[in-house]
């Protein structure tokens, strides 16, 4: 046995409103829209021409399709027809699209967004769901600083900078500051690197000015050059371990802290099932 089902059996037209739940969306704009001061909507009155659509009813219908993520003009004019949410807030009416996008780009329409949040805000405060609090709008996984990154980065800095001292000092273009060869570079070391080649780089101007020879100039150009490349490394190295033992203090014990939190106490947490991981 089957369900009745005969279109050509005449029935009486439920009231489109019954079967809309009671915490549906559109029900939500329905309420807000109509906490603004009818006051509000006097600027849309005129007394020439036919008579024209409600401003309080197109402006639900635009909010709820906005909701929706329906932008168009003809796909709202379609959601008319279509939607009994849309057809329960309209009462029926269909607006072609020409009349909603002239509704949406009325500069009255902008006085009323301004006073519909307004009144959607202080909703909101008498619902207990905003307390002045401020939260950054970039708080994503990219504004955190991790324990673990911060070890990786700093370890290969350490063997870099270290690789690039001892070929320095075998080359003689800068002397032996430690000892200890197989110890990592501390930052006064690594700036006192940059020292001596900053000395190394002025002397190689004076021979460039003094020097007749222009093959021999040429030459010093390009040890120049090449020296320039080391202390702009060690420049970078010396930023980049500054920044590692600022971020190694802020962390203390923790394994991550926010770039975008002020005091620097917060720490990720990852649930279960996150796209963060």
């Amino acid at each position: 046995m089957y369900k009745n089902y005969n279109l050509i059996q005449l029935t009486l037209p439920i009231e489109t409103s019954v079967r809309i739940p009671q915490n549906d969306i559109s029900r939500y704009v329905n309420e807000i829209v109509e906490t603004i001061p009818d006051s509000e909507f006097d600027e849309f009155r005129h007394h020439r021409g036919a008579t024209s659509y409600h401003p309080k009813m197109m402006l639900k219908i635009t909010l709820y399709a906005y909701t929706q993520s329906v932008f168009s003009g003809r796909r709202i004019e379609k959601l008319l027809h279509d939607s009994i949410r849309m057809m329960w807030l309209a009462q029926n009416q269909t607006p072609s699209y020409k009349t909603i996008n002239r509704f949406r780009v009325n500069p009255n329409t902008d006085a009323l967004i301004e006073s519909l949040f307004i009144q959607f805000h202080s909703q909101c405060l008498k619902q207990n769901l905003i307390d002045g609090t401020k939260v950054e709008a970039n708080a994503n996984r990219y504004t955190f600083v991790w324990k673990k990154s911060i070890q990786n980065h700093e370890s290969k800095l350490n063997e870099n900078s270290k690789t690039l001292y001892r070929d320095l000092v075998e080359e003689k273009i800068i002397p032996e500051i430690k000892e200890d060869g197989d110890s990592d570079l501390t930052i006064e070391e690594i700036d006192l690197i940059g020292s001596h080649l900053d000395k190394e780089i002025e002397d190689l101007n004076h021979s460039i000015e003094n020097e007749d020879c222009a093959q021999i100039r040429k030459q010093t150009r390009k040890k120049r050059t090449e020296i320039k490349k080391f202390k702009n490394k060690f420049d970078d190295y010396s930023e980049r371990k500054n920044k590692y033992e600022e971020q190694k203090s802020i962390l203390k014990d923790r394994n991550s802290f926010s770039k975008t939190d002020h005091d620097h106490d917060e720490t990720l947490l990852i649930m279960t099932e996150d796209n963060m991981k």
